[in-house]
Parts: C-alpha cells; structure tokens; sequence
C-alpha cells in the first residue's frame, strides 16, 4: 500500500485485535457526521467490522464501499456484512495510493490505522480527496506509538515499543503517524481540517488479559515478529523475553494501558 510493506501482516493475534474494533469505540470522531443516504468509502478496512458499522448508519439509502490491499481479509469482511444482512457493502482489492474509482464519487472517506503503514501518507490522503465530493469529508485516525503510556513499569515493555517503532519504519511506515496527521491532511491540499484525538484504555481484568495476551502472540508470531527478527532488530529469545514482559504486565491487578490516536476531519 503506497510503497510500504505491511508491518503487522495478518496473523490471528492481529485480527483478534482489529475484529474488536466497532464504529463506537474507533470512529466516534466520525459517527455525528453520519446521516442515511451518504455514500461511503472505507480505506483499508480489514477485518470490516467497523465498515459493518458505517454501512448501518448510512442505512437507509447509502452505501459502503470497502477496500484494502489484502483479498484473504476481504474474505472475513464479507462474512461480517453477510452476518448482519448488510447488502448494501461491496468489497474491492485496492491500494490506498491509487484508488479506482472516478473522481467525486463518495460523501465520506474514512481510512483507521491506515496512515501509519504506508510510505506516502501524504499521496494517500490526497487520493482520498480525490475520490470525495465537493462538501463532503475525509476521516482519518491512526495512533502514535510514542505517546503510548502504561503502568506498572515493565522494561519488557520499553524494548518492546523501541522494537515496534524501528521495525515499523523499517517496513517504511511512520508508527508515530497521529500527531502528524494534520499536518499530511494541509500537505494533500485540505484547508478545512479539525484537528483532535481518541484514546483506547486497557484496564479491567478482562482487557488486560485480552490487551497482553494479543500482543504477546504478536511478539512471537507474526509478520511482525519474522521482520524483527530478518531486518536484524531482534533475536528470537528477545522476542520471547519481550512476549512474557507483556504476560507479566496483563496479569498486574494495577495494571493500566493508554493507547492515543490522532483523528482528523477535513471538509472537501
């Protein structure tokens, strides 16, 4: 996507992750903007849980049109509009950096989490311009790693986000994408744009479990894991060390995890 290899790739430990994600708990920046009758595009939509979301606010009358650069992922998603009876979602195989669609042709173009992964966020969001009509809206969100904030201190934890942030930019994304935001939307040529942020809080049993026990499998796992450890940024047995810091961390009655994003609504 944009000339950047996907740091997280697709493992269960990442789906079980994004599959939790709902329009309520992702897109609420977004949400009061929704309205029936408004033609949606979903940049990057994994999994589509969060697409399924979008398509049931903009019902009656609207529609959903969800891409991402991975088809076995469109798989899922389509089970998920299935599920919901949501015939108005259709899915296609795109790269954010080159949409096939004409110009002014959605309402809303919405992209989570997808800015951090590619090489030219800018080009992305102009894209994303491109394809919206005239009065309409593009919605971006993405998180920044460097304002991520947890407590107790496990140093497994430091090691950990040090690794994450060199491995990400090794793959050519920018992991701290959210306090850049607004800045990339004034690049792409938006002049209307407000500014703000969201948080994720990991902190009952239940999501301390879920939390750590994700990112532990991540740790060891996952694409991720394998480009640690092939780009030279990690050793198997520091990856290890670094999945049990995280099990350490989960099973912490005091235990608290502060994920920050940016978010971004500009007005074509």
């Amino acid at each position: 996507m944009a000339d950047a290899v996907y740091t997280h790739g697709h493992h269960e430990s990442v789906l079980r992750s994004h599959r939790w994600r709902t329009a309520a708990n992702s897109a609420a920046y977004l949400v009061g903007e929704l309205r029936p009758g408004l033609d949606v595009l979903d940049v990057g939509c994994g999994p589509g849980t969060i697409t399924a979301d979008l398509a049931a606010l903009v019902a009656p009358g609207g529609s959903v049109t969800a891409v991402d650069a991975a088809p076995g992922v469109l798989e899922g998603a389509r089970e998920v509009a299935r599920e919901r009876g949501l015939d108005q979602v259709r899915f296609t195989v795109a790269d954010a950096g080159a949409l096939p669609f004409p110009d002014a042709s959605f309402d809303v173009v919405h992209a989570h989490q997808v800015l951090q992964h590619v090489g030219d966020p800018v080009r992305v969001l102009a894209e994303m311009r491109r394809v919206c009509r005239p009065g309409g809206l593009v919605a971006a969100r993405d998180s920044d790693y460097a304002a991520f904030a947890w407590y107790p201190e496990v140093p497994e934890l430091d090691t950990w986000l040090a690794l994450y942030r060199r491995v990400a930019r090794g793959c050519g994304g920018e992991p701290d994408a959210g306090r850049r935001l607004a800045s990339w939307a004034r690049r792409a040529g938006f002049t209307d744009v407000t500014a703000g942020a969201g948080v994720w809080c990991f902190a009952s049993p239940e999501e301390r479990a879920w939390w750590s026990g994700l990112w532990a499998d991540r740790t060891t796992s996952s694409d991720y894991a394998t480009r640690a450890v092939d780009g030279g940024h990690a050793t198997r047995a520091g990856l290890a060390a670094i999945a049990e810091g995280w099990r350490a961390w989960g099973r912490r009655e005091d235990g608290w995890f502060l994920v920050p994003h940016g978010e971004v609504l500009c007005r074509v």
